[in-house]
């Protein structure tokens, strides 16, 4: 089972503001577990919203919308991708994440499943996607 946590962005994260070393050393002592349990599949932080856009698709076309976007508690300042044999140990693994933004400032994580091929009704356009996975392996 694969869950991502999403780290939510605050106007801080937003403005650009790097963290401080004591969170960057948490954060990595946390992740240096994660990828010693054998679970850690990807993580990183991601730019302002004001270095991307989002493409909007409307009436059969499609137009792009530069950021920065206004509604930061909405937005997404990182992830961990992990992969655990189950949701309670998802949850536990959640449990320990250092706070996103400092021990003593407002944060939230977000914890969601991804889908697996198994959870789709089978046929040839699934298989085009378990093709592609395979591809990268």
């Amino acid at each position: 089972m694969r869950f991502m946590i999403l780290v939510k962005a605050t106007a801080a994260s937003e403005a650009g503001e790097m963290p401080e070393a004591s969170l960057m050393a948490a954060m990595g002592t946390y992740h240096e577990e994660l990828a010693k349990a054998g679970v850690l599949l990807d993580a990183t932080g991601l730019q302002p919203s004001s270095k991307g856009w989002r493409i909007h698709y409307s009436g059969g076309t499609r137009s792009v919308v530069d950021g920065p976007f206004p509604e930061t508690k909405q937005l997404i300042a990182g992830y961990t991708l992990i992969q655990v044999r189950s949701r309670e140990e998802a949850v536990e693994w959640a449990r320990r994440f250092p706070a996103p933004f400092g021990d003593h400032a407002d944060g939230e994580i977000e914890v969601r499943q991804l889908f697996e091929f198994d959870d789709f009704e089978p046929g040839p356009e699934l298989e085009r996607f378990r093709e592609l996975d395979t591809g990268k392996r």
